[in-house]
């Protein structure tokens, strides 16, 4: 399945700014939400081809979020990257066995994350 549209969840603006300049620019439709409980009620609507999720946000975080989506029968068909500051291996392994497909750690390598999202396809 061929990855067109893209929601990145961050409750930063400067990482959502980032980020969504990266994707548009590689023509990708993007999508955002601010934090893991927006993420969950817009991946059912937006229907994305992939969701980049932060860990660290406010109420629900990234990890919670990812296994919610990865749970649901309407989006678990939607592949997640964690994309984090959180760079320790624990951290790692915890996203993985959320159900994340990749992780990345902050800041992101911009080719690194394109080269995934093209795997990913």
């Amino acid at each position: 399945m061929a990855i067109k549209k893209v929601m990145v969840v961050d409750d930063s603006p400067t990482e959502r700014h980032f980020l969504g300049e990266l994707l548009s620019r590689n023509g990708y439709v993007v999508v955002m939400a601010e934090n893991g409980e927006e993420a969950l009620a817009k991946a059912k609507i937006e229907k994305p081809d992939l969701i980049l999720m932060d860990v660290v946000m406010p109420g629900l975080n990234g990890f919670q979020a990812t296994r919610a989506i990865t749970k649901d029968e309407a989006t678990k068909h939607i592949p997640v990257i964690m994309c984090t500051s959180k760079g320790q291996e624990t951290d790692k392994v915890w996203g993985m066995r959320q159900g994340a497909r990749d992780y990345l750690v902050k800041p992101v390598e911009q080719a690194e994350l394109l080269q995934k999202i093209a795997a990913l396809g």
